[in-house]
């Protein structure tokens, strides 16, 4: 007899909707349209990729009833998918759901092919060992998970989507507002031709409400909502020393060192608890005493979460990992210069290159930000340039950095209060059976600030996939669990009435 059945998959999904009840041969069917999605390469830098995903999705949205506009922009074009004719009497509600992934290095994978879905269950040891798709068929297990690239980053939430209307199809059941989608094929580059979009189709993308379907919940794999995110704005400083690498012993204590301009640099950025010594950098966030409630409120395992990534003591700038979040960053994600390990040489390099990126939230101003950052170089004595330095300005200036920056979005915030959040917190009890986790501002960054601006339209982001998915990693996966649960929660979301 088969296991998959309604019975059981109700007892196993204690987050599955007691309104949803997926037979086994629809969970099968999502899982078909799942992996055949995850098999269509997905870099958005890549115009091949691009243009089967776009091809893909519009044969997929065209047949569950939707229809289908190419929004032309001066890179990736955007899908914009309407699901019924306006009803002036009915709210509208625009879903946005992104499509392209991260590039992939095949080195770093468990299997063969990161676009070719495999199937693992977790070994006694901990180890994750493929299994035969057709297990399916007669058995399964909800920790089981799906390796693949953007299995979860974000062609999980994209499935879960396309099989709740399938769903809602098969069930005749009526979506009690007007449904609009764009799909967005450069998110992870950074979604650099949207704002200009938006603004041109404004129109078009007209809503009352935006729903995020991306990203993890909470990492107790609770039920969860996300009213804001952070905005991010990437820089990038090179220090210089000699034209060409030169022999340290040949030239040590006489040529200059570039990568001790940039450690003298970037050393004062922060003190020795971790909070930016830049000015002004905190100025306008305050912290009251009702935010810090909600803030309270989120069931955060601080000691755990130190322990599972491998640290002591966290940085000072707030007092708790969720009020952290509601302060701007500055990150230094990577430095480079010279040569280290088995290439390693005896050289003086000629320059260092630090990248730094900015994660802001609604209080503060990016363009702000970036020229404190810059008056702070300042400071040091240093010459800041937008561009690389002439020869005459090498010559004359002992000290210069080049400082060049973009910002990708802003950050966004909607009210926990709001009619957004008030319609989706009741959709996610009537889908779950309890209240979600309310995050204020999650950490990451969605380019979603030009919605929210340009529109004037509140978001707000359900995410359904499991927290530890490896997203922007090698062996990124989905949980079958959360795979069937995000079904049920997109469904109880898309037919719940917004009053």
């Amino acid at each position: 007899m088969r296991i998959l059945t309604v019975f059981l998959i109700i007892l196993l999904s204690a987050n599955v909707s007691a309104q949803i009840k997926l037979s086994d041969n629809e969970i099968l069917s999502a899982i078909d349209v799942y992996r055949e999605m995850l098999s269509i390469p997905n870099n958005g830098q890549i115009e091949d990729h691009v243009e089967k995903n776009v091809s893909w999705c519009v044969n997929q949205f065209s047949s569950r009833n939707f229809n289908c506009q190419i929004l032309e922009t001066d890179g990736p074009p955007l899908l914009l998918a309407s699901y019924n004719e306006s009803k002036p009497d009915r709210p509208t509600v625009l879903v946005y759901l992104q499509i392209d992934g991260q590039p992939v290095d095949p080195d770093h994978w468990w299997q063969e092919d990161p676009y070719t879905a495999v199937l693992k269950k977790q070994s006694h040891e901990g180890d994750w060992v493929a299994i035969p798709w057709d297990t399916l068929h007669n058995h399964l297990e909800r920790d089981w998970r799906i390796f693949a690239r953007s299995a979860s980053d974000a062609k999980g939430p994209d499935a879960m989507f396309l099989s709740a209307m399938d769903y809602i199809h098969k069930n005749a059941i009526q979506i009690p507002y007007n449904l609009k989608v764009i799909m967005d094929f450069e998110e992870e580059l950074g979604s650099p031709h949207l704002p200009a979009a938006v603004l041109q189709n404004r129109e078009l993308l007209k809503a009352d409400h935006l729903v995020i379907f991306d990203g993890p919940p909470h990492l107790s794999n609770q039920p969860t909502l996300s009213f804001g995110a952070r905005g991010i704005t990437k820089a990038t400083l090179t220090t210089y020393g000699p034209d060409f690498p030169q022999h340290s012993g040949n030239y040590g204590n006489f040529v200059p060192n570039p990568i001790y301009a940039m450690s003298d640099i970037l050393s004062t950025f922060k003190n020795n608890d971790g909070v930016v010594q830049v000015g002004g950098w905190y100025d306008g966030i305050t912290i009251d005493e009702a935010t810090r409630k909600i803030l309270e409120a989120v069931p955060d395992d601080e000691k755990r979460m130190k322990y599972k990534m491998g640290f002591a003591q966290q940085e000072k700038v707030a007092p708790s990992f969720q009020e952290a979040l509601q302060y701007p960053t500055l990150n230094v994600r990577g430095i480079q210069s010279g040569w280290v390990k088995e290439e390693a040489r005896t050289i003086i390099p000629s320059m260092a290159v630090a990248e730094i990126d900015i994660r802001t939230v609604v209080e503060c101003d990016p363009e702000l930000l970036i020229s404190s950052l810059k008056k702070h170089i300042e400071a040091l004595g240093y010459t800041v340039l937008d561009r690389k330095p002439t020869q005459k300005e090498k010559l004359s200036i002992p000290k210069i950095v080049t400082f060049e920056y973009l910002t990708a979005y802003q950050a966004f915030r909607t009210e926990l209060d709001s009619p957004t959040g008030l319609w989706l917190r009741k959709a996610m009890n009537k889908a779950t059976g309890k209240d979600p986790i309310l995050i204020r501002t999650m950490g990451g960054s969605i380019p979603i600030s030009p919605f929210v601006n340009t529109l004037g339209v509140p978001a707000v982001t359900v995410p359904t996939v499991n927290p530890d998915n490896n997203q922007h990693s090698p062996n990124e996966n989905l949980r079958l669990g959360n795979f069937i649960d995000g079904i049920g929660i997109i469904t109880t979301v898309l037919t719940t009435d917004i009053k």
